[in-house]
């Protein structure tokens, strides 16, 4: 979700490649989906069944939830590339102020709509907000202030996991075996009854990640068959877990969906993915890729229960067939103002803290033993005497 397509890729020296819009574009399609399914296909707004919109459109809106699962594989591609090169603590820096100054605006915004109007959903109290406020609520118990959070501590547990990688320092035998070592454990965890393993393994989501990293090393490297192998092992297991994400998804009514238009859509993502990573869509230079990209995190943060509320309100004045747009359109306008206001001055002067802070850490952590030893004057008068004197060295505590 918190994923911006990378400025340049690798290329030969004096070279660079050009932005890859398409990822940008990607993310803003996922976001759209996820904001789809969540309007039309859910009743917490409606208050009913929303299929008076459009029947057709409410049975494309079923298959929105595939949103987050291309937003995991671009995850992969876009973690991989920005950890490239970078110490973990460079990495820390950037990744704090990617996520949470717009997260911060999120829950506030939404704790102050939900505590004005707490018809759709109440905001729970200050010590929910607040601990949401840490991004870490799920892994101490309490609950998210909207549904979309529960996504970020699954990217949370990927970037720990893929942390490992960059302390180690990034190269592509270390990023094979991260995903070899991964997709073992997401085998594995699944019989294990180790709730523990299970938590760390995420075994429906890490095969978008794996595979993402694989295109990412396809792009920067060049295919292989290793590679593909990656790739094909990740397709297979992420199929395989497509019922599960159905019956998720819309409990009872999965059994009344077809399955095949969700398979489908994992395969065009992965196809796109590859032709991305194979440089077929280098060309394409659509820099307005590039501003509805920059709209998708903070659009996915806040569409939820704020848009709930504003159909809530709203619903028995304007028709279904105009309130879905305009309430899009709402959350886009207020996406836009956040990212403008909020995402980018704050995340660039906690990126530049975040920076020095890891400097001064690393200044004031260098091993005594490293440093030049500035001998104390009355010990080189103690030195000098027992050398002349031949008596044992005295002893200063």
């Amino acid at each position: 979700m918190a994923c911006t397509a990378p400025k340049t890729s690798s290329a030969p020296p004096g070279q660079s490649r050009p932005r890859l819009y398409v990822l940008d574009g990607l993310r803003f399609a996922a976001a759209l989906l996820v904001v789809a399914y969540h309007y039309i296909t859910l009743r917490d707004g409606w208050g009913e069944d929303p299929k008076a919109i459009s029947s057709s459109v409410y049975r494309l809106s079923e298959y929105g939830w595939l949103g987050v699962e291309i937003f995991f594989l671009i995850s992969g591609f876009v973690i991989c590339m920005s950890g490239w090169g970078r110490s973990l603590g460079d990495f820390v820096a950037s990744r704090v102020s990617r996520l949470y100054p717009a997260y911060w605006a999120a829950v506030l915004l939404t704790a102050a709509v939900l505590t004005a109007f707490p018809d759709v959903r109440s905001a729970g109290g200050w010590q929910n907000i607040l601990t949401n406020l840490t991004m870490l609520q799920e892994g101490v118990g309490v609950p998210d202030l909207d549904d979309v959070y529960w996504t970020l501590f699954v990217e949370l547990k990927f970037y720990l996991l893929f942390a490992i990688v960059i302390f180690r320092g990034v190269t592509y035998r270390r990023c094979v075996l991260f995903c070899g070592l991964w997709t073992v454990a997401g085998i594995f965890s699944q019989g294990s009854h180790n709730e523990l393993l299970a938590s760390w393994a995420v075994s429906q989501y890490s095969p978008y990640f794996i595979a993402g990293i694989a295109f990412y090393l396809m792009h920067r490297f060049g295919p292989n068959a290793l590679l593909w192998c990656i790739v094909a092992v990740s397709f297979l297991l992420a199929q395989h877990y497509v019922h599960g994400r159905l019956v998720t998804n819309l409990g009872a009514k999965a059994d009344l969906v077809e399955e095949w238009p969700a398979r489908l859509v994992i395969l065009v993502t992965f196809a796109l993915m590859g032709a991305l990573a194979l440089g077929v869509f280098d060309r394409l230079q659509w820099r307005w890729l590039a501003a509805a990209g920059n709209l998708t995190y903070p659009l996915y943060l806040i569409h939820m229960y704020v848009g709930f509320t504003l159909i809530a309100l709203l619903r028995h004045h304007v028709p279904a067939e105009l309130l879905f747009p305009a309430v899009t359109a709402f959350m886009l306008a207020i996406s836009w103002v956040i990212h403008r206001y909020v995402e980018r001055p704050i995340g660039r002067k906690l990126r530049q803290a975040m920076i020095r802070s890891m400097k001064e850490m690393r200044a004031n952590s260098t091993d005594q033993h490293d440093r030049p030893h500035t001998p104390d004057p009355t010990e080189v008068g103690i030195r000098s005497h027992a050398e002349r004197t031949g008596r044992p060295k005295v002893h200063i505590p």
